[in-house]
């Protein structure tokens, strides 16, 4: 990392002015990017002004532009929306409204714009940047301003956010809101699928989308709806019948229930609107079946953001203030994105054009071109859900003759049965026979192993924990009996998924294969955990849960504190030695520090935590909230921590601890997770299905190479197959954690956001890249869903 010195050499603000505003619809998460904005701006000795009401604001001026300071943005990251409003303003679109907006602009010295919005707001704002110098001149011109004037802010530099929960903007994997949009429709999913089991009911749920059909396809993927509709793929005709012929089936199989989603601006191939109270009459009319309609409205862009857009909103943000202090007179309007794992900068002008061709491919009915243009990940959304949801006639199955069998090992890790689900159905649509191993390795030695089919895993998406069972239990002492079960039931691959000990597990099993023959078969390991600690992935099934979880209770644990006396928390998470849910839950929390075992730390940083924490109270800002991961030090335990805080605090603030414990493994998976265990599960047993006609030869599957035991992870912007024995030199087996960890680069961030004078690695940040070129949506996986 670079030192303070050097850091303050490149980026230095001083001088500069930045203005910040929020345009166009809401979407969830805008204040953590507002946030992170301010203090980020201010941090580099930049000043920061909000603008108020959007563009709308931009052109009334006066108190509408503000200059924030640093106490402006407290407690503004866990409120939903906008707190610095948003507006639709006609004005802005006309030539005298923008001169009326510059010329404000220029009275506050502004020449640096962050602007927060969708499509429509970041066109608005680059056709503003290309007129600036013609709007300057034309108020010289009226008298309004002079040649100096004129001269010292003769260009303006913008970069774009989008805050949007359609999640409709090409360039970026996933837009600031539609996280949180997702939970919104989940929960209520959820919510309806107990009422509607118990009446034998059929629900159409219809949400947001009028020209993207992300939200529907997604949660139709995170809830195992029956049918989904959507604007970029409309069905094929006759659907009618089909959707009503899989309804139908569904229930033959026992169901209670059917699902149908259907995306606001859902049409047929014709251009026809297919509205949720159309197919609820044609399922009355052809089925009989009790059906209601559920319109879930503006409840959607309403809520608490989740910690994943909280904490893309405060990357976003601070990589916005970097790319305005590098910019240039020449460097083009630019948009920061999100590719994979990674922040990046994409020409604003090249995502608008991109946007507007899926849109004008979708009025042209080349709905094929529509769902390319859309990106991979959508058009692997789209695979997946038809692949899952609808089965094949027996007579179409390949028949492959194999046997996959799925285990889980290790701790439970909501989105585990996502997984499971996944890898079973897509098993048997590969033509293999699915077997389920309950209770780990320990289960698998035993023999409870039973053969499942498509219906058995109906319904398993939303469920917490593991539904097959998990053991800590690692193979090394019943290779014996393991082998022996192996033989029995022909297990020709293996699927485990787990966290450090399916690892270790699958590391086992190779080491064996020279002794025992029958483990000469293809396994993959897919992570799931909430620590976040296997090598080889830079995240794991589960963890957007529990960061959903810790996230929430710190919520609630500072709202406690409001209109009392001033009080700091310490809160102790899981993880092991892995600091991973200390250190992101505590940059979506909003904390000023957070303990790890990566980062060692000694009295005197407790010390300087504490008078840090003593100048913060002195300000309007009342609380404080400290994260501890619970093996980040053996002598600075919990109560340790907590009774030196109270200590030292004692006559400024007070001290309450809490351990969150185990609610951070429990609950029902986030969005995220449910996608991310439905994907990575799906692309591991498509691995498996290749890796089995590979390895077959002379009537017997036969895989010994260090190939065809392998780890399927994300990193960076790719989910890779690795071989485990190729992770050994990268694990540090005795504390159980990856040697290197890419989210340790997201610390100083919390940091520089709790005020804190840190260095700040700019080695990372977004590098200026091409839509044409970026592969943001092409890679099949997503740090998105």
């Amino acid at each position: 990392m670079p030192d303070n010195k050097k850091f303050f050499e490149n980026l230095s603000g001083a001088g500069k002015a930045i203005a910040v505003l929020t345009s166009g619809g809401d979407a969830q998460g805008m204040n953590a990017a507002v946030r992170a904005v301010v203090r980020m701006g201010i941090y580099v000795g930049a000043k920061v002004y909000f603008i108020h009401e959007g563009y709308q604001g931009m052109v009334d001026g006066g108190e509408n532009i503000k200059e924030a300071n640093w106490e402006s943005v407290s407690s503004m990251l866990q409120v939903g929306g906008t707190v610095i409003g948003s507006a639709r303003c006609k004005d802005f679109r006309t030539r005298e409204g923008r001169l009326k907006a510059a010329h404000n602009l220029v009275q506050k010295g502004i020449t640096n714009l962050c602007v927060i919005g969708g499509d429509g707001s970041l066109t608005g704002a680059n056709l503003f940047r290309e007129e600036w110098s013609g709007l300057l001149a034309e108020l010289l011109q009226q008298g309004l301003i002079d040649e100096e004037a004129t001269q010292k802010y003769s260009a303006l530099h913008i970069v774009g956010m989008v805050g949007s929960i359609d999640n409709d903007f090409c360039g970026t994997d996933m837009t600031i809101g539609t996280d949180s949009a997702l939970h919104r429709i989940i929960e209520v999913v959820d919510a309806i699928m107990t009422t509607a089991q118990s009446h034998q009911r059929t629900f159409v749920l219809e949400v947001m989308g009028r020209h993207c059909g992300y939200l529907a396809l997604v949660s139709a993927l995170a809830c195992g709806a029956d049918w989904v509709l959507i604007p970029e793929m409309p069905p094929e005709d006759g659907w009618e019948e089909k959707m009503c012929q899989k309804l139908s089936a569904t229930r033959s199989r026992g169901s209670r229930l059917n699902i149908i989603i259907v995306a606001e601006g859902a049409i047929d191939r014709h251009g026809k609107a297919i509205t949720s109270s159309i197919v609820k009459d044609l399922v009355v009319r052809c089925l009989g079946f009790d059906t209601r309609v559920t319109i879930l409205g503006h409840v959607q862009r309403g809520g608490t953001p989740s910690a994943f857009d909280r904490i893309l909103a405060s990357r976003m943000g601070v990589e916005a203030v970097l790319a305005l202090l590098e910019t240039t007179a020449n460097t083009p309007a630019c948009v920061v994105s999100l590719c994979g794992n990674q922040s990046v900068r994409l020409p604003l002008m090249e995502c608008v054009q991109m946007t507007q061709e899926v849109q004008k491919a979708m009025d042209e009915k080349r709905f094929e071109d529509a769902v390319q243009l859309r990106g991979r990940s959508f058009q692997n959304n789209l695979k997946t859900y038809k692949l899952l949801a609808h089965r094949k006639p027996a007579s179409e199955l390949p028949v492959s003759n194999f046997n996959v069998a799925v285990l889980n090992v290790g701790a439970p890790a909501a989105g585990m049965n996502a997984a499971v689900r996944s890898a079973v159905r897509v098993g048997i649509s590969e033509g293999h026979k699915m077997f389920a191993v309950n209770d780990g390795f320990e289960g698998f030695s035993k023999g409870q192993i039973k053969e499942v089919n498509w219906a058995d895993v109906g319904g398993w998406t939303g469920q917490g924990g593991s539904l097959l069972g998990t053991k800590r239990t690692l193979p090394a002492k019943h290779l014996d009996k393991i082998a022996e079960q192996m033989r029995k039931y022909n297990i020709n691959a293996l699927l485990v998924i787990g966290g450090f000990e399916a690892y270790l597990a699958i590391m086992d099993l190779l080491a064996a294969r020279g002794t025992y023959e029958e483990l000469c078969v293809p396994m993959v390991m897919v992570p799931a955990t909430v620590s976040n600690n296997v090598p080889g992935s830079d995240l794991s099934i589960g963890a957007d849960t529990a960061l959903n979880a810790i996230t929430d209770t710190c919520d609630r644990i500072k709202q406690s504190a409001s209109g009392t006396k001033r009080r700091v928390f310490i809160i102790e998470t899981m993880g092991g030695y892995c600091g991973y849910l200390a250190s992101v839950g505590g940059l979506a929390a909003g904390a000023d520090a957070a303990y790890i075992y990566e980062e060692p730390f000694d009295i005197r940083d407790l010390q300087s935590n504490v008078e840090h924490l003593t100048e913060k109270m002195k300000t309007s800002i009342q609380r404080g909230l400290i994260l501890r991961n619970e093996n980040s030090n053996e002598n600075y335990t919990t109560d340790f921590i907590y009774q030196l805080y109270s200590e030292e605090g004692r006559g400024v603030f007070d001290c309450r601890k809490n351990v969150l414990g185990h609610m951070q493994q429990g609950g029902a998976p986030s969005p995220f997770d449910r996608n991310f265990g439905t994907k990575i599960s799906a692309k591991a047993m498509q691995w498996i299905s290749k890796k089995l006609n590979e390895s077959y030869r002379r009537g017997r599957v036969f895989a010994n190479t260090d190939d065809s035991a392998c780890l399927l992870g994300m990193r960076r912007r790719a989910l890779v197959f690795q071989p485990v024995v190729q992770l050994k030199n990268e694990t540090d087996f005795v504390h159980r954690i990856p040697k290197e960890q890419w989210w340790l680069k997201l610390r100083p961030l919390m940091k520089i956001l709790a005020k804190y004078k840190t260095s700040y690695d700019v080695s990372d940040s977004g590098q200026m890249e091409h839509v044409v070129l970026n592969r943001s949506k092409a890679s099949g996986a997503t740090a998105a869903i």
